[in-house]
C-alpha cells in the first residue's frame, strides 16, 4: 500500500475522532504546527523514518518537543503512529488532515505569480473572483517573478489561467517556427 494511502486512512480516522470530540480546530493547529516543525527540521522527519531509531526514543523525542505545545489527543496519535510503525508516514498524515480539513469547510488554495506585487486591491478581487467560482472560502499565495514581464500566473487547484507577456511571448516563437514559408525561385 502506498504511503499517500496508508497516509490517508490515518488522516481519515483522526479527523473523524477530531469531529466526536469537538477539537477538530485545535488539532488542525496541532497538524500545522507538526508540519511546520519538521519541514524546518529535516533531520526530525528523517529520525521518525527511520526504521532503525527504536519506537520509545521516537516516541520520547515526540514528547520532548510537543507535549507542552499540542493538544492530548494529537500527542496521543503521534506515539499511536510511532508504536505501531508508522513513523514514516507521520508526515504525510498530518498532511492529508490538514487537506480533509480544508475540503470539509470548503477552503480553496490558490497561487498567483505575477511580474510585480499585485496591490491589495488585486488580490482582494482576485480573491472574490475566485470565490464567486468556487464558492468556498479562497487562501491566496502571491509571488512576484520578474521574468513573466507582465500580466500574470494563476492556478486554483488543478486548473491555470496564465496571461503572462512571457507566455505569449513563447506560444509566438512556437507558432513562427511552425509557419515555414515556401521559397519561390
Amino acid at each position: 500500500m502506498s504511503e499517500l494511502t496508508v497516509a490517508a486512512r490515518y488522516a481519515k480516522s483522526i479527523i473523524d475522532l477530531a469531529e466526536e470530540q469537538n477539537l477538530v480546530e485545535p488539532i488542525k493547529g496541532d497538524m500545522e504546527l507538526f508540519l511546520h516543525t519538521l519541514k524546518a527540521n529535516p533531520e526530525l522527519k528523517a529520525v521518525l523514518a527511520n526504521p532503525i531509531v527504536s519506537h520509545s526514543k521516537k516516541v520520547k523525542i515526540l514528547e520532548e518537543i510537543f507535549a507542552a505545545k499540542v493538544n492530548k489527543a494529537s500527542l496521543a496519535f503521534f506515539k499511536l503512529m510511532v508504536n505501531k510503525g508508522r513513523g514514516e508516514v507521520l508526515y504525510a498524515t498530518a498532511s492529508e488532515f490538514v487537506n480533509l480539513y480544508d475540503i470539509k469547510k470548503n477552503i480553496t488554495h490558490a497561487s498567483v505569480v505575477s511580474a510585480t506585487a499585485l496591490s491589495d486591491a488585486n488580490k482582494q478581487k482576485m480573491i472574490a473572483d475566485i470565490q464567486a467560482a468556487t464558492g468556498g472560502t479562497v487562501k491566496l499565495e502571491a509571488k512576484v517573478d520578474p521574468s513573466l514581464i507582465g500580466g500574470f500566473v494563476l492556478t486554483v487547484g488543478d486548473r491555470q489561467i496564465d496571461t503572462s507577456i512571457a507566455s505569449d511571448l513563447h506560444k509566438l516563437k512556437k507558432e513562427f517556427a511552425h509557419r515555414v514559408v515556401p521559397v519561390k525561385n
